[in-house]
């Protein structure tokens, strides 16, 4: 219990830190100064027998690799990603102090608590307990906290993909954006993230004339025109497209078969979450059948009594799988109608969607293992409606995953509302706190990836010789194609599970955190 009570502390104060650190992204080159996270958790792997290196896009704009050298140079590389930049916050709508990392009652208040400050954390805990008891797997493992998610990812995992590919060479990624419990009348189901969709922002100017705002009468105002181009664009409902896996997603929820029937059928899932009394699942249903336009960010004129010749809106517009940008531009013309001659349209980002196969050794681990430490739970394929930068590595053709199991203190109908919100918290059980079967005597899971022992004997009763060799997502280009000298970040050959295992059996024999499991999970461990 003693080392059990070290770990949650670890993990617990190195999240406190990193929220402390306040590396606010408002998406200018100047905001995020990830350094500051950097250097904290340099400071953090110091004596640990790991190498650290620092990346920098843009002043200030720093990531760091930490790595445990495998002892095959062939077997397949593991990178366990999280990001230290965080979005800016509204003071006033929090309860408690956003950038405080404040301890109550088991639970850490602030900006990136789930955002993913939490599994950065634990996952740099982990390997860094790997390093310090002599841990070595046959495949390298690569920790990445990068810089730069919340705008995009561009100054850190894109500019490390694009510029130092040879850095972050893995054979598969786990990052952000799953493992949630979600109740059913089966057993929890966990989502494992396995695509996202892609971000395409559009700034549209609307012009006017100029005037005196005393005599507003039949006047070519562009915020009356601004106001009826976001009404528009609100009001629009591209086609549904129901793909494979939000089929797979929606079957396993068990939510009944007139549910289920109309929300995989595109001719009336529309109707459907517009009945649906559940908002949380309804907005999830929509985004993940629609390419959504959200008009956000409206700016325009010089004074209250000018009428504005100029309004710039910001709409953010996410495309689903297989949705190029020209569609996306398609459907933006076709939501503003007869109102298109007003309005010059800029495109900003531009990003198609990605998607990884579930069907590889990974997953197969994954779903082991999870088994073990909370019975009865179901893994299953799902996509995210938001960004992460997996995105990167599923346009190279490697497998990338959101997964991070989490406890069941907090709801899961509390976790959409609070990423991007108010309140951002998580319990200090989802942070680190493991207990030595991964689940209590009352049946609550303890910690996220917790219970070592579980996951040996998982690797225990399956061993390499059932696995499958990992089957490769289709290629996704992001929209610069890539200069042909680049090097790939994935290896052309397949690999074997057993090559996930150890040179030598490992020495651990307490339950760890995140890392740790995250190894088991794909056979670092050994047995």
């Amino acid at each position: 219990m003693r080392d059990e009570q070290s770990i949650e502390t670890e993990a617990t104060e190195l999240l406190r830190t990193l929220i402390r650190n306040a590396c606010v992204n408002d998406g200018t080159v100047a905001s995020g100064q990830e350094t500051r996270s950097c250097s904290a958790l340099e400071d953090y792997f110091a004596g640990a027998g790991v190498t650290c290196e620092r990346y920098t896009s843009e002043p200030g704009r720093e990531s760091l690799i930490a790595r445990i050298e495998g002892s095959d140079p062939n077997a397949p590389r593991l990178l366990l990603m999280g990001h230290t930049d965080v979005v800016p916050v509204s003071p006033d709508g929090w309860k408690r102090d956003p950038f405080g990392g404040e301890l109550v009652d088991g639970v850490v208040w602030g900006r990136g608590a789930i955002d993913m400050l939490n599994l950065t954390s634990t996952m740099a805990v982990a390997t860094r307990r790997l390093a310090k008891d002599g841990f070595r797997p046959r495949g390298t493992l690569i920790y990445l906290a990068v810089a730069d998610e919340e705008a995009g990812g561009n100054l850190g995992a894109g500019h490390l993909v694009e510029r130092r590919p040879d850095a972050v060479k893995a054979d598969y990624v786990i990052t952000e954006s799953g493992g949630v419990p979600i109740p059913t009348s089966k057993g929890h189901v966990l989502g494992v993230t396995v695509g996202e969709k892609g971000a395409n922002w559009r700034r549209l100017t609307v012009a006017g004339t100029p005037g005196h705002g005393s005599r507003p009468f039949r006047t070519d105002n562009a915020l009356v025109t601004a106001a009826e181009v976001v009404r528009r664009i609100a009001a629009y409902q591209p086609k549904a497209r129901i793909l494979d896996v939000w089929r797979e997603y929606v079957k396993a929820m068990d939510l009944g078969p007139e549910l289920t029937a109309g929300l995989t059928d595109p001719a009336r899932v529309l109707d459907t979450v517009r009945g649906m009394d559940n908002l949380t699942l309804a907005r999830e249903a929509h985004a993940c059948t629609h390419t959504t336009f959200s008009p956000n960010v409206m700016h325009g004129g010089v004074k209250t009594n000018v009428i504005p010749d100029r309004v710039e809106i910001d709409v953010d517009i996410r495309a689903l799988p297989g949705i190029t940008t020209e569609e996306v531009d398609v459907m933006l013309a076709e939501a503003i109608g007869d109102l298109a001659p007003r309005v010059t349209i800029r495109t900003g980002r531009g990003q198609q969607g990605s998607l990884s196969t579930h069907d590889t050794p990974l997953v197969a681990a994954m779903e082991r293992v999870t088994s073990r430490l909370m019975p009865g739970s179901r893994v299953v394929p799902k996509m995210t409606t938001g960004g992460t930068d997996a995105k990167f590595f599923r346009w190279q053709g490697v497998p990338a995953y959101g997964f991070g199991l989490q406890s069941l203190r907090i709801p899961y109908t509390d976790y959409p509302q609070m990423f991007h919100g108010h309140n951002e918290r998580v319990d200090t059980d989802a942070a680190g706190g493991p207990c030595r079967r991964g689940a209590r005597r009352d049946g609550r899971l303890r910690h996220p990836l917790a219970g070592f022992a579980a996951l040996r004997a998982a690797h225990r009763t399956r061993g390499a010789h059932s696995a499958r060799p990992p089957q490769r997502a289709p290629r996704r280009h992001p929209p610069v194609t890539p200069s042909a000298n680049r090097t790939s970040l994935h290896r052309t050959r397949e690999v074997p599970l057993c090559w996930f295992h150890t040179s030598k059996p490992s020495v651990m024999t307490r339950p760890l955190t995140f890392l740790q499991v995250t190894f088991a999970v794909q056979g670092f461990s050994g047995s």
